[in-house]
């Protein structure tokens, strides 16, 4: 069987210290804690396409971690973003650059990376402008940028800014270490765009918003620039809930369901996916029994989800039933303080 371990990026001004690793038992859900890696703040993880480098945000910018051979962390340096703490990291898969989104000032960084995987200076930094065109004041905003990922192609950064309720799309310059925007995509007023993600084939682009409670679902293609196409929007919640917000979302590891975190009613929902035309189908909701799902994660094999409650310290896993439509609760909660980003890796 595979082995793999789970890295969770919590905020340290209470008990804990780190980036907390977990043996993960993927037939059963379990999570055991091994280690943990000392770093401020670890609000956000990602891990490079080879398996071999984790990337966090840190309060003092970003900072870079070797994973060895048993999934270990070794911090390698941290380097300075120019601007207010990020919230948001990814990275190229040939380990050239680290792109780094900024809620706090609204700003996109682009920094380069070494040869041993470290981090190196800016490369390049987009501040966005402008007030957010609402409908009511409830949601006068200014920008924050709540997620920046990569095209498939990697031709292109999108960056989903929450507080103008836009993803602006900029082509990458990876010689001159650049950003240009050639487009934009709006999404449907006081939505709130959040998170943004695509399907591995990369014909289809997915947004999460944050006050709408949707999912808005794009085609993708790349003709002499970035093409997008809204297809579907569709609701998360079967039901209006006040206050509630999506947090997260993530795709199965076949593609075939989507999985939703809700804060304010503290549950998740799910939806069936169509590979053909991308479209969603909304399936089922469960309380985590929790609260404040920040994030989640599939575990492979696609039998359990983990869900991270925020506010009570702690990892939940849940048992999908795809044909009841509904997560059951099959171990005890793990506990670890203020936890708000996982990401699993594969060993070997």
């Amino acid at each position: 069987m595979n082995k793999y371990v789970a890295y969770v990026g919590t905020y340290t001004h209470e008990n804990s210290v780190g980036i907390h690793v977990y043996d993960v038992d993927s037939a059963q859900g379990i999570f055991k804690e091994r280690s943990v890696a000392p770093i401020n703040n670890p609000s956000y993880l990602t891990i490079s396409k080879d398996g071999r480098f984790l990337y966090s945000i840190a309060d003092e910018g970003v900072a870079a971690f070797r994973i060895d051979e048993n999934g270990d962390l070794e911090k390698i340096n941290q380097s300075w973003i120019g601007g207010m703490r990020g919230c948001y990291v990814e990275v190229d898969s040939k380990n050239r650059y680290l792109f780094v989104g900024g809620y706090h000032d609204g700003r996109v960084t682009m920094m380069h990376l070494n040869e041993d995987g470290s981090i190196g200076d800016i490369a390049d930094g987009v501040f966005h402008k402008g007030g957010f065109l609402s409908a009511s004041e409830k949601r006068l905003d200014h920008p924050k940028v709540t997620c920046v990922t990569l095209t498939p192609d990697e031709k292109y950064l999108c960056a989903v800014d929450f507080g103008l309720n836009q993803t602006k799309i900029y082509e990458i310059d990876y010689e001159l270490g650049h950003l240009r925007m050639v487009d934009m995509i709006r999404s449907e007023l006081d939505a709130g765009a959040r998170i943004m993600r695509f399907s591995k084939d990369g014909k289809f682009a997915y947004i999460m918003t944050g006050v709408g409670n949707t999912i808005e679902v794009y085609s993708y293609r790349e003709n002499h620039g970035p093409e997008f196409e809204l297809i579907q929007t569709v609701d998360v919640l079967d039901r209006e809930y006040e206050n509630a917000a999506c947090t997260c979302f993530r795709f199965s590891e076949d593609e075939e369901y989507l999985f939703v975190t809700v804060d304010a009613i503290d549950g998740y929902a799910f939806l069936k996916r169509n590979a053909e035309d991308g479209t969603l189908e909304w399936q089922g909701f469960t309380y985590t029994s929790g609260d404040y799902p920040k994030s989640l994660l599939v575990v492979p094999g696609n039998e359990y989800i983990a869900v991270l409650n925020h506010d009570s310290n702690e990892i939940r896993t849940f048992h999908i039933n795809y044909e009841e439509h509904y997560g059951l609760m099959k171990n005890p909660p793990v506990k670890v303080d203020k936890p708000n980003c996982i990401r699993i890796h594969k060993l070997g």
